[in-house]
């Protein structure tokens, strides 16, 4: 019995960890918690209703991925990652997303043709909303890519390094063409379904590079908002899944 309550203990934080990484993750992505915000453990878990140990964890979790900086005296910040790092990125991004498609083209189901084409169908819909959303539909895109070749090591290093690029666009980008996005998602999904993986290679390392090229060495102004108010609804909307669906693997 001691087994099993330890068990269900370890199990809720670790779904409470999961919780904070999926708000954190989005409202940095969709930049509402700029480079270099503060991101104080005692305020997460005022937020989110959890010890500060709790809150530590996921700000661990978000430092391995890289969209967080652990400094001294257990002072979190949102990263800020450098020109250089930036680029180094978005290459290696694109290597890793050429072997993505390479590996699913010809290969894909019905159900995930239908699946892929839906979440671009979203991706149009959004396009008169706000850069940050449509920026953050355009990097799910690519996480659901990853997570149809069924490798764990894949789902990983895409997911992180697909999330570091937007944090980069957070930083350095021009505004966000929504529209090439969408028409150069659904020319890889053609390709991918034509199963010709050369063509599919080549749309893709366009696709990223062009993205890449899109950004300027020239931050964002600072808007200073509260965090606790910044965070609210995405801590609302991470405790109700009330997000786009990704497959389990690509959420952590």
């Amino acid at each position: 019995m001691a087994g099993r309550d330890r068990t269900s203990k370890t199990a809720e934080s670790t779904d409470k960890v999961s919780v904070i990484c999926r708000a954190l993750r989005r409202a940095i992505i969709e930049q509402a918690l700029e480079p270099g915000a503060k991101l104080p453990e005692d305020s997460l878990g005022e937020r989110f209703g959890v010890s500060r140990t709790i809150a530590r964890h996921a700000l661990g979790q978000l430092a391995a991925e890289g969209l967080v900086e652990l400094r001294r005296n257990r002072i979190a910040v949102v990263a800020t990652p450098s020109w250089q790092e930036a680029r180094d990125a978005f290459d290696i991004r694109i290597e890793l997303e050429r072997l993505v498609v390479r590996q699913l083209a010809g290969k894909l189901t019905k159900p995930q043709i239908a699946e892929l084409t839906a979440h671009v169908d979203a991706e149009d819909r959004a396009r008169d909303g706000t850069d940050a959303v449509s920026i953050r539909l355009a990097t799910e895109f690519h996480i659901l890519l990853a997570h149809m070749t069924s490798s764990p090591i894949l789902v990983r290093y895409v997911s992180e390094v697909a999330y570091r690029c937007c944090l980069t666009l957070s930083l350095y980008s021009r505004p966000h063409s929504s529209e090439c996005a969408i028409n150069e998602h659904r020319a890889i999904i053609a390709a991918l379904v034509k199963g010709d993986a050369a063509k599919a290679m080549e749309l893709m390392h366009h696709h990223l590079d062009s993205v890449a090229t899109r950004a300027l060495v020239a931050p964002s102004p600072q808007r200073g908002r509260d965090l606790l108010d910044i965070l609210a609804p995405y801590a609302d909307e991470a405790s109700g899944e009330k997000v786009v669906k990704l497959p389990k693997a690509a959420r952590r």
